[in-house]
């Protein structure tokens, strides 16, 4: 890789090299998540906890076996919950499974319709939950004005939406997104929207510190190939952004320009 003086993603104090985080959701079996997680590179894996079986149903398969604790950071997230004392008790029950684990992905959705995030219980609960000790990495609206809040807070990671949840919409709207990147003293890692290789990289040419993704890969015809693909455009928009991109400009720059020629 080309060399930069770029810095690793520090989250929670913790340093990792990758800035793909990835799901374990909608996979065919655990095979398949086991091989695309390899493939994406990715350190941190997000992790329903109201719907995966960490050890506490041992008559069904365990995912901790295709995801490894000594390999990975498991993020256990409140997907499903509408309320906040359901995500609060969500991740306290997280705490209790993982033997004290803290870290945990944030979510309080709004409907069942658009899955966009309650703000107002969003915010709610991101103050319980920081006070009890929680490390909290908070799945947020692209409003720029939350994001600031939910930074003061005390949220580790702000996560605001590129389009709504599983649409591969893309990136709806890029000046929020950088106006949040701009004025954040937290990474920032766009979460939800992510549809293909091209969405990853735009996120993290706007200078996000990281994508975290799972229908992207899960629900491509080949999730084990797309998640090879995820891996190398968001290596690809950081190098981009750490670069630095020409002015977009209205008229021709010829790249041979004829000053100084000699005839």
């Amino acid at each position: 890789m080309t060399q930069t003086n770029d810095q690793p993603l520090i989250i929670a104090g913790v340093e990792y090299q990758s800035r793909l985080l990835v799901g374990t959701g909608k996979y065919k079996d655990m095979d398949e998540t086991r091989l695309a997680t390899e493939a994406s590179g990715a350190e941190i894996v997000t992790v329903a906890i109201r719907r995966s079986n960490l050890g506490q149903n041992p008559d069904e398969p365990n995912l901790l076996d295709a995801i490894p604790l000594d390999r990975y950071t498991l993020l256990p997230n409140t997907a499903g919950c509408y309320s906040t004392d359901d995500a609060v008790r969500t991740c306290r029950l997280a705490r209790e499974l993982l033997d004290g684990h803290s870290l945990v992905k944030l979510e309080v959705l709004g409907d069942e319709k658009t899955l966009f995030p309650d703000v107002i219980q969003t915010l709610e609960a991101a103050e319980i939950l920081v006070k009890d000790g929680f490390q909290v990495m908070v799945y947020t609206n692209d409003d720029p004005l939350i994001a600031k809040r939910l930074e003061e807070i005390g949220c580790v990671a702000v996560m605001p939406l590129a389009a709504p949840i599983g649409s591969g919409l893309g990136i709806q709207n890029p000046n929020n997104i950088r106006t949040i990147v701009e004025n954040a003293n937290v990474p920032i890692l766009v979460d939800a929207g992510v549809g293909t290789a091209s969405d990853a990289a735009a996120a993290m040419e706007l200078g996000c510190d990281g994508v975290l993704m799972n229908t992207a890969i899960a629900g491509a015809k080949e999730p084990i190939l797309m998640a090879s693909a995820m891996k190398k455009a968001i290596e690809a928009g950081r190098e981009a952004y750490l670069a630095g991109r020409i002015p977009r400009k209205r008229f021709a720059s010829a790249s041979s320009p004829i000053d100084g020629t000699f005839f």
